[in-house]
């Protein structure tokens, strides 16, 4: 899945996408510690609007490989034949299987994936393939499921210790149950999904979320879902994220130290300038004159 495995590799990555490998000595030591030894992340990542997507091992992974679908589609072919792959669905490939999978031409898929190795993984797999010639799971809840592979990714791409590991091998542990139980559970119904999707947008404060993102993450189209995001918060999604990042904003500049320019890229903003624009438009000053102001 990640860019270092497997045939025909990409030569430029994904607008936006994040990537974390871990190191193969400590993936070596990793598989013999503690729980780590039962369950252990090697590789994740996130990859947007991923255009010519395309993996293929003629001799399958070491590793067990899990691709959620948020938004396009995919395909997969396994000995047993091919498999299509859409928004609001899974990709389980247990280790050792030879595979080929990529986006589609046409409605190219945007995918948050990881790979897991250890004592349990079969177990693991086998809970969540009814049949291990089909490997496409529906995902009852993929909020959920993407908030699970954001943080295992966060956790890896913030070191590489023995406690990020198994911080990480926790989640994907809860990512593996959440598949398997997914087969049986209902789709959340639309005011559960506008609920999801504010706290989605609140638990990723520093990452811009498209509509059509949260849109597929709903099971919804971009249009419909809109409609129903505005008529429950009475603003549209851009703006409802703004305002969050701007309380966010207040927040830190009341309770911190942190200069202007780190809290912006905190909120994900890379331009410090636009942030200050932005902020000024929600509270009408700029960020230096907010924190100078008495209050309380």
């Amino acid at each position: 899945m990640d860019r270092h495995h497997g045939a025909m590799p990409r030569m430029r990555g994904f607008a936006g996408e994040r990537i974390s490998v871990l190191a193969r000595p400590l993936l070596r030591e990793a598989l013999g510690l503690p729980l780590t030894s039962r369950l252990l992340v090697t590789d994740c990542g996130y990859f947007p609007d991923a255009a010519d997507h395309r993996r293929s091992r003629t001799e399958g992974s070491p590793q067990a490989i899990v691709i959620v679908c948020v938004d396009g589609a995919g395909w997969c072919r396994l000995p047993s034949g091919r498999s299509e792959v859409a928004a609001g669905q899974a990709l389980v490939i247990p280790p050792g299987v030879p595979h080929s999978y990529g986006a589609a031409a046409d409605d190219p898929w945007t995918i948050w994936w990881l790979h897991v190795g250890g004592e349990d993984v079969a177990e693991l797999v086998g809970a969540t393939l009814a049949d291990p010639e089909r490997p496409v799971v529906p995902v009852g809840d993929v909020y959920q499921a993407v908030a699970l592979i954001d943080d295992v990714l966060t956790r890896m791409e913030r070191d590489d210790s023995v406690r990020s590991r198994q911080a990480a091998a926790g989640a994907a542990w809860h990512l593996l149950a959440l598949l398997a139980a997914g087969q049986t559970g209902a789709p959340a119904s639309r005011n559960e999904a506008i609920q999801q999707a504010e706290q989605y947008l609140r638990d990723h404060l520093g990452a811009r979320t498209s509509v059509a993102e949260l849109a597929a993450l709903a099971r919804l189209s971009p249009s419909h879902f809109a409609a129903l995001f505005r008529r429950a918060t009475g603003t549209g999604v851009l703006q409802y994220q703004t305002r969050l990042r701007m309380s966010r904003a207040r927040e830190l500049l009341d309770t911190t130290a942190l200069a202007v320019a780190e809290i912006a890229r905190t909120l994900g903003y890379a331009d410090p300038f636009y942030f200050s624009r932005q902020f000024r438009s929600v509270h009408g000053t700029s960020p230096t004159a907010y924190r100078v102001q008495r209050k309380g």
